[in-house]
């Protein structure tokens, strides 16, 4: 029998190659390659925004960790997704893990879409997310400069802003330290 097919699904991703990007998600292993050099530019803008209020404190109310691309292990080694971005409010999470694994749901998460991941997150990541209580998601789409956040109320995602080109972000969680949409596309 092929070694391949004796490894488990998380035996599998944890094999896939440094440059590829793995999640397990409704029982399949979905890779992708690593992003694009504009969506790198989104998510550090993103976390530039984010991490100085949010996560140091700078200019903002603290009490969060921002992650870059977190292995959120949902159920352990079973349902794994590794959102672009993703944040904990630290009461929730006091510290960070010490392996790679994030077994908290996280309590926001950043999607950065792509023509190759969209139909992805939106159709498969998001009911997931859903399914385990994130209670805010961003999807953020550097064609169409765009952002959509999603607010979980009563088990349903309800559209809580649109956002385009240059608009003010202040955006629940994160309405505290507002900024300018533009400061993504680089």
């Amino acid at each position: 029998m092929n070694a391949v097919l004796k490894l488990s699904l998380y035996q599998q991703l944890l094999a896939l190659p440094e440059n590829v990007t793995g999640e397990l998600l409704n029982g399949e292993l979905h890779a992708m390659p690593r992003p694009s050099g504009r969506h790198g530019v989104v998510g550090r803008g993103l976390g530039f925004n984010l991490s100085g209020p949010f996560d140091f404190g700078r200019g903002g109310p603290g009490g969060w960790w921002i992650i870059i691309e977190p292995e959120v292990h949902f159920i352990r080694d079973v349902q794994v997704a590794v959102p672009d971005l993703a944040g904990w409010r630290r009461e929730r999470m006091p510290s960070v893990p010490d392996d790679h694994r994030f077994e908290v749901v996280p309590d926001w998460v950043c999607e950065i879409l792509s023509p190759s991941t969209a139909k992805k997150d939106r159709i498969i990541k998001l009911p997931i997310y859903a399914h385990y209580g994130v209670a805010h998601v961003w999807l953020v789409d550097p064609l169409a400069q765009t952002l959509e956040a999603f607010e979980l109320q009563q088990g349903r995602w309800v559209l809580i802003a649109t956002l385009k080109d240059d608009d003010e972000v202040a955006v629940p969680p994160f309405d505290a330290a507002p900024f300018s949409l533009a400061d993504l596309w680089g």
